[in-house]
This record gives C-alpha cells, structure tokens and sequence, in this order.
C-alpha cells in the first residue's frame, strides 16, 4: 500500500479532509495537507490542485487526494499536469477500476455528493488497489494519454 499522501480541499470540501486526514494518518499513511485550511473562507480550487497535481508530476508524493464540491473542478485540473490521472470517483467500484485499468494517481472526491464514511470506503480501494501492469492490456492506453497530448504530455 502507499505511505505518502498528499490531500488538498477547496472550502467546499474542507469538512470531509478533515475527516479524512486523521483516518489516514491512523491507517498510518505520511499525509501532506495542502490546504485549505479553514472551510469559512470562500478558495479557488484550481490553486490546490495545482499544487498537489506538481507534487505529483515531480515525484513528490505519491497518491493525491483533491476534495471540492463535486470533485469535478478538482479533477479538470489535475488532469492539465502531464504525469497526473486524476479520476473522480463516486463509487469503491469506480475506485477500483481507475486504479486497475488507469493507474490513477490522484483521486478527486465530492463532499456533497459522497458522505464522509463511504468517502473512507473509496479512499481504501483506491490506495489498496494495484495498476493491472505495464503487460496488461491497458497500458497501450495510458501510454497514449501521453502521446496524444500537446507536447506529448510534457
């Protein structure tokens, strides 16, 4: 399983990270909160997950957990910084497959759309789960993530 991760919310999601920070760091996973760090105080989302999505990219942690409202602002930027898949995930099932058949990297989460403990439930697959390989047929895929990119992906 992983042993570094880094978390980042805007205001909407604030209350689920601080749930969810502490359970990681009883699951004894290393966790780097990048912010926000108080939910009253209205935030951009794009500027945390640039920063998680860099850490990312440059090796520096690595798993990312994004919180917004949705999960979906979160995951369109991330998804901008070659070396970063993010996948918003609503389900422990979806979790699983972004992992195995993507290999994601960060996962984008929704605080009104997903509640705090089947939030854990998601979290869990999606840090347990492995990527399927570089043999599996998948990884042609992931591979042109990259290619088809502007600048294939750099």
């Amino acid at each position: 399983m992983v042993k570094t991760v880094a978390i980042a919310s805007d205001h909407a999601g604030y209350e689920l990270k601080t749930v969810l920070q502490p359970w990681l760091q009883e699951l004894g996973l290393t966790v780097v909160d990048l912010g926000a760090f108080n939910g009253s105080e209205s935030v951009d989302y794009p500027d945390f997950a640039a920063r998680l999505a860099r850490g990312i990219r440059e090796g520096e942690f690595e798993r990312g957990i994004l919180v917004c409202g949705t999960g979906i602002g979160m995951a369109i930027m991330a998804n901008r910084f070659p070396q970063v898949r993010a996948a918003n995930c609503l389900t422990d099932f979806t979790a699983r497959l972004a992992r195995e058949h993507n290999d994601a990297n960060v996962l984008t989460l929704g605080s009104r759309v997903v509640a705090a403990e089947y939030a854990k439930a998601i979290v869990t697959t999606f840090l347990r789960t492995e990527y399927a390989g570089p043999e599996s047929r998948h990884q042609r895929r992931i591979d042109k993530l990259a290619a088809l990119a502007p600048n294939g992906g750099k």
